[in-house]
This record gives structure tokens, sequence and C-alpha cells, in this order.
């Protein structure tokens, strides 16, 4: 019987915007991307860009503006798709990483990334 009345407190203490996130999953900000992806995105940034505490700001700002624009899906499958274009070979399975679709996939995360610079650089 108790519990109503903790969940009524709980709701009480959250704030305004908290209380509208919870009633409505759409106004939830866009933060799918998992601490790991953001450590190595951010670990990546900054060693192309002298490790300062100045490029730790400016990169994690530039990861955070991709994750806005850019669900973490295609943040994955665009990674993926750079990684397997970056593999020396050929064959079939390489091909189809150049296929349009992949570019399609790429540009997006490209896009997403100038506007990081814009933003953050």
């Amino acid at each position: 019987m108790r519990k109503p009345y903790v969940v009524a407190l709980a709701l009480v203490a959250m704030h305004g915007s908290d209380l509208a996130m919870a009633a409505d999953p759409a106004a939830r900000p866009t933060n799918d991307y998992p601490t790991e992806a953001r450590a190595d995105y951010v670990f990546a940034c900054l060693n192309t860009n002298g490790g300062t505490r100045e490029a730790l700001h400016r990169c994690s700002c530039a990861l955070d503006v991709i994750a806005t624009i850019l669900p973490f899906s295609d943040y994955e499958k665009a990674e993926t798709v750079l990684r397997m274009q970056r593999t020396p070979g050929g064959g079939y399975l390489a091909q189809e990483f150049r296929a349009r679709a992949s570019t399609d996939i790429v540009r997006d995360l490209r896009e997403a990334q100038a506007e990081a610079d814009v933003r953050c650089f």
C-alpha cells in the first residue's frame, strides 16, 4: 500500500521538466549513445586535437551535437562502413561497403560532424 505514496512523493520531488519527460517519453532528450562509444569518440578526437583541456571541451561538445543529429544506430552503421572501407583488400564485402547505401550513411555522419565542427570548434 505504500508504493503509490512513494511514487507520489517521487513525482512531487521531480522538477517540472523532469515530470513532463516522465509523462511523455517523446519529450525525453535523445541520448542513446553508450558511454563506451562516447569515450571512444572523445579519446580519438583528443588525440587529433592536442589532448588539452580545451580540446576535451570541444570534443565532448562535438559528440553532443552529433548525438542530437544522428541516432546511435546510424552513427554505429557509418563507423562500421568507414572501418570496412579502410580495410585493405577487395572482394564482395568490401564492394558492399562501398555501395550507394553505405556512402549515404557515411555522408549523414560527415554532415553531422561538419555541424559539430561549426558549433564547437
